[in-house]
């Protein structure tokens, strides 16, 4: 590969090879940049312990971003396109370990797995061509062989990805899933308009220079960036906005068993009170000898009384008795 050598892939260039012949192209990769500030100012304002190394990283990457593809469509070389799909590539990649750790909550070794997978996926993915009756890996007998849809087949991982990743972080109910949602749904007009660049070439026309559609394919891309940065702000624990928790029912505890945790309750107090803290116990007072002898003095007078008046009734009771028995064996004389 020659770094130097231009490379002609987009309507606004043509086949010309001067450093402004892609002024809409490059002026439009001011999105990017816009995005990276907005985004920033945004993370500063959140209070310190919500912000990570991550966020930095991906704001960082989105600066390369526009800074790369400027200056692609600036020089139009192989080195330059290099600036310019390295960081779309790792902003990717670091994206989705973002998302797999942080919204969802897979350990670092999943992680790193799913992520290696991907790249292979997208660099895979990049190797396949179009030609006249095929799609394929190109062999050497080919000839006229192009990058399929324009060069965006490479970007259909990411927007998988997207789509995987927005429906799973719904189905969870978390609150960054609307902001992955919609960045998948603007990430397929970016691509297909991307994709018809070429196609469209001299029906989009701004002050008489055809243009294509590739500098939508940049103000697109950068909103879904700043969404997914939006989102990136928004990690934390799985957040349930819809659906809550149906409180669980009361258990119903048998009556002799509810009586037995009520006895273990009130023990437990007083178990845990020491000796010194617990309240003396009232004892019994012992009686004196004065205060027995004057209880017997206070015996109530109508109690004697009575049991006198008893004892006299007793005796005239037995004397009548023993009269009337006299009374009856004396024989009666005519």
């Amino acid at each position: 590969m020659t770094f130097g050598e231009h490379v002609f892939s987009y309507c606004e260039r043509g086949t010309d090879a001067a450093l402004w012949a892609e002024p809409i192209n490059a002026i439009s990769n001011a999105g990017f940049i816009l995005a990276a500030l907005v985004a920033w100012q945004l993370l500063l304002w959140r209070p310190p312990e919500e912000r990570s190394p991550d966020h930095f990283l991906l704001i960082g990457l989105t600066f390369l971003i526009g800074l790369g593809s400027l200056a692609f469509h600036v020089y139009a070389d192989q080195g330059t396109e290099l600036s310019d799909v390295i960081p779309i590539g790792l902003f990717m990649m670091v994206y989705l370990g973002f998302d797999l750790n942080r919204f969802l909550s897979v350990s670092p070794g999943w992680t790193v797995l799913i992520v290696t997978g991907f790249a292979a996926i997208v660099a895979a993915t990049m190797q396949v061509q179009c030609w006249a009756g095929g799609v394929g890996i190109p062999g050497a007998e080919i000839v006229g062989a192009k990058p399929c849809l324009n060069g965006s087949i490479a970007y259909l991982p990411a927007l998988g990805a997207l789509i995987i990743m927005g429906m799973v972080l719904t189905e969870r109910h978390h609150r960054a899933a609307p902001y992955v949602i919609w960045a998948a749904i603007i990430f397929t007009g970016s691509i297909l308009l991307r994709s018809v660049d070429m196609s469209f070439c001299d029906r989009v026309v701004i002050d008489g220079r055809n243009v294509g559609t590739h500098f939508i394919w940049h103000i697109l891309n950068a909103v879904v960036i700043f969404l997914l940065l939006l989102a990136s702000l928004r990690a934390g624990p799985v957040f349930d906005a819809v659906a809550k928790k149906a409180p669980k029912p009361p258990v119903v505890v048998p009556a002799e068993l509810a009586s037995v945790e009520i006895v273990r309750t009130e023990a437990a107090p007083a178990e845990a009170v020491s000796a010194e803290d617990a309240p003396e116990k009232e004892q019994p007072k012992l009686a004196s000898a004065d205060e027995k002898a004057t209880a017997k003095d206070e015996t109530p007078t109508e109690q004697v009384e009575s049991k006198s008046d008893d004892d006299t009734s007793g005796k005239d009771g037995a004397e009548e008795s023993e009269a009337d028995k006299h009374e009856e064996t004396e024989p009666k004389m005519p």
